[in-house]
């Protein structure tokens, strides 16, 4: 967390929390939602000015009941999610790098869901893959020991048949199943923040 924002909240201790005007797309990419954008259910317009993206990163937090937030000095700014509090890239050198330019490290966990979306998870952090990399990382998985088709790997959604794996980082790690609408409670985030009792 920046300095200003530390010195700011010990200013203003009690600024009033925001809700539903920021977003986090399944792509990574911080989305400003004003009134209009609110009203509509619309995705709202796409941050891109590099110094307001970076201390969003910097400055990108969860309290004790799994809302993920931006603390904008004083205020949090509670953050909707489209898919999980991390979208993953992959890139040659760190393996994964979230949405904050961070490398995701050493994955533990990887999921599958039924639309084809990849979830990787290493300690508490969990991260859906953008979906511009899924057919390159499905490309390398293996269904029992043998590349696998994407008929292969569909019916492996359907049925769960088979040991399915992702060789990743010099190791094969096994792929489980797991629903899109299961997520939230499983990694323990809320997909749209709402005020609590002390708010």
């Amino acid at each position: 967390m920046d300095d200003i924002v530390r010195q700011a909240m010990a200013k203003w201790p009690n600024v009033p929390h925001c809700y539903g005007w920021l977003a986090l797309d399944a792509r990574g990419g911080w989305r400003m939602r004003d009134e209009t954008a609110q009203r509509a259910g619309a995705p709202g317009d796409r941050l891109t000015n590099p110094a307001l993206v970076g201390f969003i990163n910097r400055n990108y937090l969860h309290d004790e009941r799994g809302n993920w937030y931006f603390q904008n000095g004083p205020q949090r700014v509670y953050v909707n999610l489209e898919a999980t509090p991390f979208i993953a890239r992959t890139d040659p050198q760190q393996g994964l790098v979230l949405q904050t330019g961070q490398a995701l490290g050493e994955v533990e966990r990887v999921f599958l869901t039924e639309g084809g979306a990849l979830l990787f998870q290493r300690g508490d952090t969990v991260a859906q893959l953008d979906d511009r990399d899924v057919a390159q990382v499905l490309g390398a998985l293996e269904l029992d020991g043998q590349p696998a088709s994407d008929e292969a790997v569909m019916a492996w959604v359907d049925n769960g048949k088979g040991a399915l794996a992702l060789p990743w980082g010099g190791k094969r790690i096994g792929v489980e199943r797991i629903g899109a609408d299961e997520a939230p409670q499983r990694f323990g985030f809320a997909k749209a923040p709402q005020p609590g009792p002390h708010s």
